[in-house]
């Protein structure tokens, strides 16, 4: 890619960029756009009005999060993404000097843009067994390329869609590229995500009382941020499937002592509670496909204890960073809990570790790699420009 490639990236609706506390996907945003910046990539940010990272231009739809909305019937929410896909495509039509569109948007990005006459990276950050219908039928003719999140991830893609990608970026944290001093562990275990089933935070806390160990969660649950918020919104925050699950699976599990749930902390606080935790624990019941929380928890020295599924066994270093047992084997991690195995392991190795493939610079070259990949094949379509005569 020579010059100064504009790249419109389409965060969607849902959160700003950066998020305020919890944001998976804007928070990979706001760590990869200054890094692609730095890299010469002008950066055009399609968001909400309330993001305030610093980009080259920022085009939005809403001014605010819609992410309260997220989880309503289809049929309120369903115009939410729609429109803010149609502002994206009257600034495509409106302009000619976006070279490449590089949509986060789950599903509606990779099928908007397809006819927009730019090149399109899609990246998926979500589980591929979701949308069977669009994944596993899906064509791009030749326009639109996709990159996961890693390599377990696109290996359980449907072929269709397989065909369409291109590879594989790690996510990254600042956290990686950090110094200062370290922190003392602890005896807490720590599980930092939303509270979903997904997450298996009820089997972390059936673990905790199992084996005296002490487990603290640190997540929203739905839009809510933390119990007070969530008290607050009365009994229709049932409705949401999330609030449901947690009032009904978790919440009898929490006593303040064994098990404890924080709400969504941010900053200082969020890193310190990480970084003296014993380790992170990611008794997932799904395949994770990137493992925000878990790269975090490396860069600040604290290993991983949990499942093998997803994405964790090509980010851990068995034995040395990371402890996982088979998939839903929950006597085995109860074992390792009981017995404290996670402190053999080496904080520096996962600080090491870190910093040689999870940071931001290392994610934005990969990206920018990408960038060229499409433009080339986008320029191989095209054909050679015919002089007149």
């Amino acid at each position: 890619m020579t010059g100064r490639p504009t790249v419109l990236i389409d965060a969607g609706p849902w959160l700003p960029v950066p998020p305020e506390g919890y944001g998976g996907i804007e928070a990979v945003l706001a760590t990869l756009i200054p890094e692609l910046r730095r890299l010469g990539v002008r950066v055009v940010l399609a968001t909400v009005g309330t993001s305030t990272l610093e980009v080259d231009e920022q085009i939005t739809t809403f001014p605010g999060p819609r992410f309260a909305d997220i989880a309503a019937p289809y049929n309120r929410v369903m115009g939410v993404a729609a429109a803010h896909v149609d502002r994206v495509l009257q600034e495509l039509r409106g302009r000619d000097d976006v070279d490449l569109v590089h949509s986060h948007l789950e599903a509606w990005g990779l099928v908007a843009y397809a006819d927009s006459g730019v090149p399109v990276l899609h990246t998926l950050h979500w589980d591929l067994a979701k949308h069977p219908e669009l994944y596993g039928s899906f064509d791009g003719g030749g326009r639109v390329h996709v990159n996961g999140v890693s390599a377990a991830q696109l290996a359980g893609a449907p072929a269709a869609l397989r065909r369409h990608a291109l590879g594989h970026v790690h996510l990254a944290t600042p956290l990686a590229a950090r110094t200062g001093p370290d922190a003392d562990p602890g005896d807490h275990l720590v599980v930092l995500a939303r509270l979903t089933p997904a997450k298996g935070q009820d089997v972390a806390a059936r673990l905790a009382h199992r084996t005296g160990r002490r487990v603290v969660l640190a997540g929203p649950v739905g839009p809510y941020r933390d119990a007070a918020a969530l008290a607050a919104a009365g009994p229709q925050a049932r409705e949401h499937p999330d609030v449901r699950w947690f009032l009904d699976e978790v919440a009898p599990l929490l006593d303040d002592d064994r098990v404890r749930w924080v709400g969504t902390l941010q900053g200082a606080e969020r890193d310190h509670l990480v970084a003296t935790a014993s380790a992170q624990l990611c008794p997932l019941q799904w395949e994770e496909p990137g493992g925000t929380g878990i790269v975090e928890s490396l860069a600040l020295g604290t290993p991983v204890v949990g499942y093998a599924r997803g994405c964790l066994p090509e980010l851990l270093d068995e034995g040395r960073t990371g402890l996982l047992v088979g998939r839903d084997d929950e006597d085995a991690l109860a074992a390792l809990l009981a017995e404290g195995a996670e402190r053999t392991l080496d904080r520096d190795a996962c600080r090491t570790e870190a910093r040689r493939r999870f940071t931001p610079e290392v994610m934005a070259r990969g990206y920018r790699e990408l960038y060229d990949e499409v433009l080339e094949r986008a320029a191989v379509r095209r054909g050679p420009v015919r002089s007149a005569v």
